[in-house]
C-alpha cells in the first residue's frame, strides 16, 4: 500500500485550470496531488540568433521554484548569480518536449516563451510543468490563429509526461517526493498524443534493471498518459 492509499497504477488527483493569469498570451495552473505548477506562455516577436532570417520559430522554457514551494526554504537562485544544472537540466527538457509537437515553418519567425514556476513541490514538478505547459503553448498559439497572426494551429499534436519508477520492488505510477526519495529505479516518460516517445529519462538510483521491467513500467507511464491527455483537452476546451 503506498502512503497516500494509492494503487500502483493509479495517478495523483490531476487538475488544470486554464488561462489562471489575466496578463499571459496562455497560462495555465497545474496541480497533480501536492505539486502545484504555474505555466505561463509569452509571445515575443523575435527569435534566437540562430534561426533568423530562416522563416521558422521557437520555443523555449524557462523553470524556476518558489522559496518555499519546499518543505525547507531554498534560497532563489537570482540571489546565487546563476540557475544551478538541476535548473538548467529541466528547463531543457521541458523546451525539447514542447518543441516536438510544435511546426515551426508554421509559427512564423517569432519565438514562444513558457515560463514554469513551482508553487508547491511534491514530487514530479517536471511532468508537471511539460503536462500544464503544453496547455499554456496551445493557448497561446490558439491567440495567434484567432487574431490571423498565423494562418493555421502549428501544433501538431499534444504532449505530456509523467514519471513511474521502483519502490520496494513494485513499478510505480507517479510518485510523490517520499516515494521518489526512496525510488530502486526513477523513470520519467515524455509522450506524444499519438503515443510516440520524446523523451525517455531512466536512473537506477539503487538497483540495476532489466528490459522485462523496462517494459512493465512503460506500460504503466502510458495508462497515466491517457488520463492526462484527458485533462489537457478538458482545460482547452473550456477558454
Amino acid at each position: 500500500m503506498r502512503s497516500d492509499k494509492r494503487r500502483a497504477d493509479e495517478l495523483r488527483p490531476v487538475e488544470i485550470i486554464p488561462n489562471f493569469l489575466l496578463t499571459a498570451e496562455g497560462s495555465a495552473l497545474i496541480k497533480v496531488g501536492h505539486t502545484q505548477v504555474l505555466c505561463a506562455a509569452s509571445i515575443e516577436e523575435t527569435v534566437p540568433s540562430f534561426i533568423r532570417n530562416s522563416g521558422r520559430g521557437w520555443v523555449t522554457a524557462e523553470y524556476g521554484m518558489l522559496p518555499r514551494a519546499t518543505v525547507q526554504r531554498s534560497p532563489r537562485e537570482a540571489a546565487k548569480g546563476r540557475p544551478s544544472g538541476r535548473t538548467h537540466e529541466i528547463q531543457r527538457l521541458i523546451g525539447r518536449s514542447l518543441r516536438a509537437v510544435v511546426d515551426m515553418e508554421a509559427l512564423g519567425e517569432r519565438s514562444v516563451v513558457v515560463d514554469c514556476d513551482v508553487l508547491q513541490a511534491d514530487g514530479g514538478t517536471r511532468t508537471a510543468s511539460i503536462t500544464g505547459g503544453y496547455v499554456a503553448l496551445a493557448l497561446a498559439v490558439r491567440k495567434l490563429v484567432e487574431f490571423k497572426t498565423i494562418k493555421r494551429n502549428p501544433l501538431r499534436d499534444a504532449v505530456a509526461a509523467a514519471s513511474v519508477g521502483v519502490l520496494r520492488g513494485e513499478s510505480i505510477l507517479d510518485l510523490c517526493y517520499e516515494e521518489d526519495s526512496q525510488a530502486d529505479v526513477d523513470m520519467n516518460v515524455v509522450m506524444t498524443g499519438a503515443g510516440e516517445f520524446v523523451e525517455l529519462q531512466a536512473t537506477a538510483e539503487k538497483l540495476s534493471f532489466r528490459d522485462e521491467r523496462l517494459v512493465d513500467l512503460i506500460a504503466l507511464a502510458r495508462k497515466g498518459m491517457e488520463r492526462l491527455f484527458a485533462v489537457q483537452k478538458e482545460a482547452l476546451g473550456s477558454k
